[in-house]
């Protein structure tokens, strides 16, 4: 393989996007991956290539850009699938689309799982209003939530997810057990200990039996708080223990063969780092893995010039061009100045009556028409010369030859990058994306990218 190549290694698995979409035992699709590898289109990509190849596809983002709704030509997402026009739906299929409304979903959770009265305490409850906001965990827990529902409601042939942008491709598969745990967890059984015991007795075993304790932690929240915190967690008590079983329940979900998890990835060593993190992640946690989407791979039309071989021609177009520029003039230089040259006058007066000089020819017609100077064409005479010189030529083509040479390095270093990830995990099928020209705003775009996870066309020049 040379340098330059930007196709997959033949022993590289190659991911069959079609394939995995096609296949009716295939239910569930979660793309993951490190922020700002392009997760949120290619599960729009996805969808809408699997809807008009007969699936009935609902696409979930937790992306608060709402690029998804921009390029599905929709005003606006929200907790509620909302079907989007424009798709071809020929083969049978449909595409819905929403945006998780994370504290919506919560509201849902309390309301389905309470009587009305303890449902409204619980909402009012200023700590749980703090919790369904932004409780650290709580975005990526009812992303698992509301997948629980949408797969429990049997309506979609597939649910496509959109993972949460956040630091750390890893939170997706942590957060929902730590919010979990933390719900279900000692620290809550401890501030649930005066509600079952109840009324003064309650107070009074909490005030006996844990003074030091609550003393500690009413410094470190506040009285107020913490008396939130127990009102929260009395109005809670029936619940705790679904969380965990919704959680546990959520994850084998995840563990399911009718579930593929896509890991993408930029062809840059940061996200490829994350990428085989996450790979190894969900393999010690045996979940499905069904391949890389390596996004916005660069390619070129001309891959047999190398970039060594570019910068090469440039240099010497460039050097030519100098030589070029500091040659003697041609010897009917004279001729074309206007003036024919005596061959019975000397040398010093052959200089004088043609303008000449040691060095070349000077300008002492004050920049007439016709006149020369010794760097070349006057200002009046270089304006009657609007076509392109060859000098100018020369110039383009060596500006051309580097910025081709420069892209060659990217091809370079992007397959580099990528040989490194194959290496490590060549079990892994990969899928290639080349890059477009611009971003996405449209089902038209959206449309290119699927064709361009199906095809594999890394060698497209863009």
């Amino acid at each position: 393989m040379t340098s330059d190549n930007t196709t997959l290694d033949a022993s590289a698995p190659r991911l069959e996007v079609d394939s995995l979409l096609d296949d009716p035992h295939t239910r569930i699709v979660v793309c993951c991956g490190s922020g700002g590898v392009g997760k949120t289109t290619t599960a729009a990509a996805l969808g809408v290539r699997a809807a008009e190849r007969g699936r009935k596809v609902v696409v979930l983002t937790i992306d608060p850009a709402r690029r998804l709704a921009q390029s599905m030509g929709i005003s606006e997402l929200d907790n509620v699938p909302r079907q989007v026009k424009g798709v071809d739906e020929t083969s049978g299929g449909e595409l819905h689309a929403m945006m998780l409304d994370m504290k919506r979903t919560f509201d849902e959770i309390v309301e389905g799982h309470a009587d009305a009265d303890r449902a409204r305490a619980i909402l009012e409850n200023p700590f749980y209003q703090s919790l369904s906001a932004g409780f650290a965990g709580t975005q990526e827990y009812m992303a698992m939530e509301k997948l629980g529902q949408l797969r429990a409601n049997d309506e979609w042939d597939l649910i496509i997810v959109d993972t949460p942008p956040s630091r750390s491709a890893l939170d997706f598969l942590d957060a929902p057990k730590r919010l979990g745990s933390f719900l279900d967890g000692k620290f809550i059984r401890v501030l649930m200990a005066p509600a079952k015991v109840g009324g003064r007795a309650g107070m009074k075993f909490l005030n006996v039996g844990m003074s030091m304790m609550t003393g500690t932690l009413s410094k470190l929240m506040g009285g107020q708080l913490l008396r939130d915190v127990q009102t929260f967690v009395a109005a809670m008590d029936t619940m705790f223990g679904g969380f965990r079983t919704r959680a546990d329940a959520t994850y084998r979900l995840l563990q399911a063969p009718g579930t593929a998890f896509l890991v993408v990835a930029a062809p840059e060593r940061d996200a490829l780092r994350e990428a085989a993190y996450f790979v190894e992640r969900l393999a010690a946690e045996q979940m499905p893995l069904a391949g890389l989407v390596l996004n916005r791979v660069h390619g070129s039309g001309a891959a047999q010039l190398s970039a060594e071989r570019a910068l090469a021609a440039a240099e010497a177009l460039t050097d030519r061009m100098a030589e070029d520029t500091h040659a003697d003039p041609p010897a009917d230089a004279a001729a074309e100045a206007g003036a024919a040259p005596d061959a019975a006058a000397g040398p010093a007066a052959d200089r004088t009556e043609n303008n000449l000089e040691a060095n070349g020819i000077v300008d002492l017609d004050g920049g007439k028409a016709g006149s020369r100077t010794a760097g070349g064409l006057s200002p009046a005479a270089a304006a009657e010369h609007v076509t392109p010189t060859s000098a100018s030529a020369a110039q383009l083509a060596a500006g051309l030859l580097r910025l081709h040479a420069e892209r060659m390095q990217v091809l370079a270093r992007e397959r580099r990058t990528r040989d490194r990830f194959t290496a490590l995990h060549p079990e892994v099928p990969v899928t290639e994306v080349a890059a477009l020209p611009g971003d996405v705003h449209d089902l038209a775009g959206l449309r290119a990218i699927g064709d361009r996870l199906a095809l594999n066309p890394t060698d497209t020049d863009d």
